[in-house]
């Protein structure tokens, strides 16, 4: 696992709570379309009856082509659309309505829509911007992460997420570096993918454990424990809370690492309700070495 700072904290699109700011794009895989990326947080939104806001580049489709992408003929987004739970703006109209941009009349733009929504009577406004609007007026990279590092107080309201779409087509390596530094949270860009990381205590994973992450997952898992193995007993946290979903088979592994583990060691595995039962279900009571410690809520938590 490799060392992580925890501003630069990495999570799937169904892990973002109210009051998160996040970026996507930077460190994230090359070519990787976001519409499943967008379609996961928009239907997540909508069914926790929070409002979406999706702020487009001019140049992505046409509203009635991203509505029809977003709901697949499930009818969910199109009847969201038609009573104003979803809404849909570019972001020139956003952020240079005028042809120029400036900070506070755009974080009083976003505050206004926050109040829309709460009016509106929605849990709170999710919203995913295209940040393509940058280059396209020739803004400065330095006042561009000014403007991300000052809009913190919007988040500061429970009621506000966002996701800073930044396409690594249209701005240059030495920002996409900087935008990370600049956001506490990560998106990742595809739904079924894991990232392990080191912490000062253990490991984190974030995404899925699953059929196509397996291997990933169990020789991160394997590596992090005999590394912490080397002088002996131990203990190891292994925060699994933005673990989005766990297979048995990957659940199965990770008991049994831990219970070859030299008496003495403790791994402790924060996690959500749904898997610490699963972990429970199988045997990770009966493993000396193993403590699963139950934490934080179960939207988006799944196992099997």
């Amino acid at each position: 696992m490799t060392t992580q700072h925890p501003a630069e904290r990495a999570v799937p699109v169904e892990r973002l709570r109210l009051g998160d700011h996040a970026c996507m794009g930077p460190e994230g895989v090359e070519g990787e379309s976001p519409w499943k990326v967008f379609t996961a947080f928009t239907r997540t939104s909508l069914a926790r009856g929070e409002k979406v806001l999706l702020v487009m580049d001019p140049d992505d489709l046409s509203d009635d082509e991203v509505v029809a992408l977003l709901d697949r003929g499930s009818g969910q987004v199109v009847a969201a659309r038609a009573d104003g739970q979803l809404s849909l703006k570019r972001n020139t109209e956003i952020y240079v309505p005028d042809g120029r941009f400036q900070e506070q009349r755009t974080i009083d733009t976003y505050a206004s829509e926050v109040d829309r929504a709460r009016d509106e009577g929605w849990a709170g406004l999710r919203v995913t911007a295209d940040m393509s609007w940058a280059p396209r007026t020739h803004l400065g990279h330095d006042r561009l992460l000014d403007y991300e590092a000052s809009v913190a107080p919007l988040f500061a309201d429970p009621l506000f997420t966002a996701i800073c779409w930044y396409d690594r087509r249209r701005f240059d390596d030495d920002l996409t570096a900087a935008v990370g530094k600049v956001h506490p949270l990560r998106v990742m860009e595809r739904l079924d993918s894991l990232e392990a990381t080191g912490t000062p205590d253990g490991g984190r994973m974030a995404g899925t454990a699953e059929l196509s992450t397996r291997t990933e997952f169990v020789e991160a898992l394997r590596e992090a424990l005999e590394h912490r193995d080397d002088s002996g007993p131990s203990h190891f946290v292994l925060d699994l809370r933005d673990l989005c979903f766990m297979e048995a088979h990957c659940a199965w592994q990770l008991i049994s690492l831990a219970a070859s583990l030299p008496a003495g060691s403790e791994v402790t595995v924060r996690c959500g309700e749904l898997l610490g039962l699963v972990l429970g279900q199988l045997g990770a009571g009966e493993v000396p070495q193993l403590v699963v410690s139950v934490e934080g809520d179960e939207d988006g938590e799944d196992a099997g």
